[in-house]
């Protein structure tokens, strides 16, 4: 299978701001430039946003309609085993203007229990960040206790309690299911994620909308989905760049993610994975060749490799994530 491009999808979100406009131009969007876009879901199988193909013979499938046809073939025959036609990842990038609400994410039994659905573990690579932008992740207090957490809830101080955490472009966090968690202002990332939009809002720093609206919270909800035990420092990844080299970054029951900075030419041997491989290109501009096409991968876009490829030619300067199961 040649490599695949996909049609980027934009969200609105009070939060969001101009950012997405520049960072996915030039990939066919249509959009509202009256508006701010918070998220772009570059990689869905998600129900009514699935992700359609934008180049080579299946353009304008969609990228079930391609897993229905090609089966392991496309995704992996382990995955397509687990997963059917259904695509197991959520590939995003989010760009803040505002703060993002307090929140946190079920675990795949509280998940199922409640909503018929996995939960939602998920990872962030920072793109960019203004001096003093921060993610909040966990409790400033790693002891803190669910009755503790419930009165800041009541009074109303939930973000005295959450830990900010500097960071810069580059950084990396893993951020589990259960974890409470917000970004501030002043942040450009991408996310990989379990395939599902399920959000608990806790706190939402007390703002309404262009009517004076207010959004609604599910703190009820949120309480048992919270492990109180998890802390910014569990989350955190650590890695070292090596040129030409793939880096693990982080890796979970769901995906890995790992950084590959490539200087002019690289044969990238992809064969012992059983899985598409998803490349994200953070800065620069390469050139991707498999058996069966080539296409041209610069900043913000991504490419879906098939998991019948065995060898990548990789030629250019650029810094790619790469993502599978």
């Amino acid at each position: 299978m040649y490599p695949i491009k996909l049609k980027p999808i934009l969200k609105q979100h009070i939060w969001g701001g101009e950012a997405l406009l520049h960072i996915k131009k030039g990939q066919g969007l249509r959009v509202d430039k009256t508006k701010v876009y918070g998220e772009s879901w570059d990689v869905s199988g998600i129900e009514k946003n699935i992700s359609v193909i934008s180049n080579g013979f299946l353009k304008g499938n969609n990228l079930q309609e391609a897993i229905e046809v090609y089966m392991g073939e496309l995704v992996g025959d382990s995955v397509f085993e687990q997963y059917g036609l259904d695509f197991p990842l959520l590939l995003k990038t989010l760009h803040c203007k505002d703060r993002t609400s307090v929140q946190v994410h079920p675990d795949d039994d509280l998940a199922a229990e409640r909503h018929q659905s996995c939960g939602k573990t998920e990872m962030w690579y920072i793109l960019d960040a203004e001096p003093d932008a921060v993610l909040y992740i966990g409790f400033k207090n790693p002891e803190i206790t669910r009755e503790q957490y419930i009165d800041a809830i009541a009074k109303g101080t939930i973000a005295d309690i959450i830990e900010p955490v500097n960071i810069k472009a580059g950084d990396a966090f893993l951020i589990p299911s259960g974890t409470v968690h917000s970004i501030s202002g002043g942040v450009t990332l991408i996310e990989i994620q379990q395939p599902v939009d399920l959000t608990y809002r806790i706190f939402d720093w007390n703002r309404v909308d262009a009517n004076g609206k207010s959004r609604e919270l599910h703190t009820a909800y949120a309480v048992d989905a919270t492990d109180f035990s998890s802390t910014a420092a569990q989350c955190r990844r650590d890695y070292n760049i090596e040129v030409n080299k793939s880096v693990e970054v982080a890796s979970c029951d769901y995906f890995t993610c790992n950084i590959l900075k490539v200087q002019e030419c690289l044969e990238h041997n992809i064969s012992s994975i059983d899985s598409f491989v998803l490349y994200y290109c953070t800065e620069g501009r390469v050139e991707i060749t498999n058996d069966d096409g080539t296409e041209t991968l610069k900043a913000g876009e991504i490419l879906l490799i098939s998991a019948d490829t065995n060898e990548l030619s990789i030629k250019g300067n650029a810094t790619l994530l790469e993502y599978y199961i």
